[in-house]
C-alpha cells in the first residue's frame, strides 16, 4: 500500500508540473497580441474558479472550513498569486523558455526552507545542487549569446520561485494538509480570484476576450495550468512529501521549452541548452541523493 502511495505521489507530480509547464503556451499568444498580465490573471483565476466549482458540485464535495484554516489559507493563497504575477511579469522581459527554467530554482527553495525550518539534514548534495543551479542561471544571463538579459527579468522570476517554494511547504506542512486537495485549490483559487478582481477593478481596466482564440487560450489556462496542477501537486505532497514534489518540477521547463522552440519558435541556443542541463542536473543530483 505504501508502495502504491509513493507511485501516486510520484505520478500526481508528474501531472501537475506538465500542466504547469503549459503556462507560456496559452499565456504568449493573448501577450503577443497586446493583452497585458493583469487581464490574464484575472481570466485565468476566474476559469479556473467555475472549472474547481463545477468539479466539487460534480463531487458532491463539501466546502465546510473552519476559522482556524482561514488565516493560513489567506497566506498560501497570497504567496501563490504573487508567484503567478511575478512570473507573468517576467515574460515581458524574457523568453517563456528561460523564464521557466530559472523558476525551476524553486525545489531548490524547498529543500533549504524544509533544512532551516524543518530540520531536514543538509548535505554535501544540497550545496552542490545550488551551485550547479546559479551556474545554469548564470549562463541563461547570455541566454542568446548576444543580449543580456534583464536584471529585473530574473528578479522577478526568483521572487515567483521562492513564493511557490514557500505554498508547497505550507500546504504540506501547516493545518492545511488534512483538507481535501481540490477544496483546498477551490478556496486558493477563489482569493486569487478576488485579488486579481479588485486589481484589474480598481488598478488596471480588464480587457475583453474579443474572439474564440482568446476565450480558448485563456479557459485553457485555466483549467490545465491551474486547476490541473494545483490540484495533483497537493495530492503529490501529500504523498510523497514537498521536497519530492518540488523536484518532479523537472519537467516544467522542459514543457515550456518544448512548446516555447516549437510553437513560438524561440532560439535554443548552446547556452541555453547547457543552463537547462545544469539546473535540472542540479535537481536530478537530489533525486538520485533521495533514493540511497
Amino acid at each position: 500500500m505504501e508502495k502504491k502511495s509513493v507511485f501516486k505521489g510520484y505520478f500526481y507530480g508528474c501531472i501537475s508540473a506538465i500542466s504547469y509547464g503549459m503556462i507560456p503556451l496559452f499565456t504568449l499568444p493573448l501577450m503577443q497580441e497586446g493583452m497585458t498580465y493583469p487581464s490574464i490573471l484575472f481570466y485565468r483565476y476566474v476559469f479556473g474558479f467555475l472549472s474547481l466549482l463545477v468539479l466539487m458540485l460534480l463531487k458532491r464535495d463539501s466546502f465546510k472550513l473552519y476559522w482556524r484554516e482561514v488565516p493560513v489559507l489567506l497566506v498560501m493563497a497570497v504567496l501563490f498569486a504573487l508567484s503567478s504575477i511575478y512570473l507573468f511579469k517576467s515574460y515581458t522581459y524574457m523568453a517563456a523558455g528561460i523564464a521557466s527554467t530559472i523558476l525551476f530554482m524553486y525545489p531548490i527553495f524547498v529543500a533549504v526552507i524544509m533544512s532551516l525550518f524543518y530540520k531536514e539534514k543538509i548535505n554535501w548534495v544540497t550545496v552542490v545542487s545550488i551551485l550547479l543551479a546559479f551556474v545554469g542561471i548564470s549562463m541563461l544571463y547570455k541566454g542568446d549569446g548576444e543580449e543580456t538579459l534583464s536584471l529585473m527579468g530574473i528578479a522577478c522570476v526568483v521572487f515567483s520561485a521562492l513564493a511557490y517554494a514557500i505554498y508547497i511547504v505550507g500546504i504540506e506542512k501547516s493545518r492545511l494538509k488534512v483538507l481535501n486537495s481540490v477544496r483546498l485549490t477551490f478556496y486558493v483559487v477563489l482569493i486569487g480570484t478576488l485579488m486579481f478582481w479588485a486589481q484589474v477593478d480598481f488598478g488596471s481596466s480588464l480587457q475583453p476576450l474579443p474572439d474564440w482564440g482568446y476565450l480558448a487560450n485563456v479557459l485553457f489556462l485555466g483549467i490545465f495550468p491551474t486547476t490541473v496542477s494545483l490540484v495533483t501537486l497537493v495530492l503529490s505532497a501529500h504523498h510523497i512529501g514537498s521536497t519530492a514534489a518540488a523536484i518532479l518540477g523537472a519537467l516544467e521547463p522542459v514543457t515550456a521549452v518544448f512548446f516555447g522552440v516549437l510553437v513560438f519558435h524561440e532560439p535554443f541556443t548552446l547556452n541555453l541548452m547547457m543552463g537547462m542541463l545544469l539546473v535540472i542536473s542540479a535537481v536530478l543530483l537530489i533525486v538520485w541523493k533521495k533514493k540511497q
